[in-house]
């Protein structure tokens, strides 16, 4: 008896530490989860009002499928006029994605640019965050400059030792260019720009046997 009491004991006590451990966790995912959606929340407004001009009220959010790809942006409007539109776009650069939030105004200018997330080598591929890069991107007409990196005959200076970034987050704007005027005209892009697709052996530059980023 005193060993089947034992057991019963035991069943009962680890049924007890199940019921509270997860009464805690839906406590604290409760009281955390407000928290958290707020400040995802700020974090794409803050962006969102780097990368298009001065506008009213709240940025309209939406949806558009281009090339078989979802893509979320925001439409922003001043005056009663549409003054431009934020889109999320990303890349793959060396170490993983590089996840943009670009402007581009109504007559499809690129306003600015926002890294909203990159695991890039610090000192290298990071340096993308920077406004030595990041700013070649400001006001950038596409109808006048190649949004390419120059090492591919394009218009966009490198990051030294990091071409691969480089290409990355050009790539990403690219595609929210395509976006913008899948929005805009409704022309879809002839072919994929590259934005969910790996590095291929092209993008890998060997520098004394070693990968360059």
């Amino acid at each position: 008896m005193a060993v089947q009491s034992s057991f019963k004991n035991m069943v009962l006590c680890l049924l007890v530490i199940c019921f509270v451990s997860s009464a805690l966790l839906a406590v604290v995912y409760a009281v955390t989860k407000a928290p958290i959606e707020a400040a995802a929340a700020a974090k794409t407004n803050n962006a969102i009002a780097q990368v298009v001009p001065a506008f009213d009220g709240a940025p309209e959010l939406s949806q558009i499928n281009v090339a078989g790809t979802d893509y979320t942006y925001y439409k922003v409007s001043k005056d009663g006029a549409v003054a431009g539109y934020a889109i999320m776009a990303a890349a793959t650069g060396f170490s993983g994605p590089v996840s943009l939030m670009v402007g581009i105004t109504a007559d499809g200018i690129i306003y600015n640019t926002s890294v909203l997330s990159q695991s890039e080598t610090p000192g290298l591929g990071a340096k993308c965050t920077e406004p030595a890069f990041a700013d070649q991107f400001r006001n950038f007409n596409p109808a006048e400059k190649d949004l390419k990196v120059k090492k591919d005959g394009g218009d966009v200076d490198a990051i030294t030792a990091s071409t691969i970034t480089s290409r990355a987050y050009t790539k990403a704007v690219q595609t929210a260019l395509d976006v913008y005027r899948a929005i805009t005209t409704g022309v879809q892009p002839d072919g994929a720009s590259g934005a969910s697709a790996a590095g291929t052996a092209s993008d890998t530059e060997n520098n004394g046997g070693q990968d360059n980023e």
